[in-house]
């Protein structure tokens, strides 16, 4: 799989969990023991039963979903899109993993299940933004994916 694959792919998948978290239903209801949060509201709860989300945390998958489109259009910034992600991600990992900021101070849930995806994606984005080679003999890094 090439780089622009990737992150499109990524970005597709960001912005269907992102929006699938709105969908009444596919949400738990916090657990006793879960971290309040300042957000609620709608898409509040454990997506799956497994992974905290509330409406800001939707909105991060969504906003990170339409970069990683956007930027699959060609290998440069496709290539961009995974560093960033690989950074965030990692950041988000180790902020996961601290009382206190497992939670972003109260607004978005990275805790539990959160902090193993978030480094499966970050260590995913760092090897097709840091790794990877890109194939420079490819006829156009802005042809169309098929």
């Amino acid at each position: 799989m090439d780089t622009r694959r990737f992150a499109m792919i990524l970005g597709v998948v960001f912005v269907l969990v992102g929006v699938l978290a709105f969908i009444p239903g596919l949400n738990r209801p916090d657990p006793v023991g879960a971290p309040e949060l300042s957000v609620t509201g709608p898409g509040h709860g454990y997506l799956l039963g497994l992974f905290h989300v509330n409406v800001l945390h939707n909105l991060v998958h969504i906003a990170f979903g339409i970069l990683g489109i956007i930027m699959a259009r060609n290998a440069a910034n496709a290539v961009l899109y995974c560093r960033i992600v690989a950074v965030a991600y990692g950041l988000l990992t180790i902020m996961g993993l601290v009382p206190g900021l497992n939670t972003t101070f109260g607004l978005i849930p990275i805790h539990g299940a959160n902090v193993l995806l978030h480094a499966f994606i970050a260590i995913a984005a760092t090897y097709y933004g840091f790794v990877h080679r890109l194939d420079v003999t490819a006829p156009s890094d802005t042809a169309p994916l098929a």
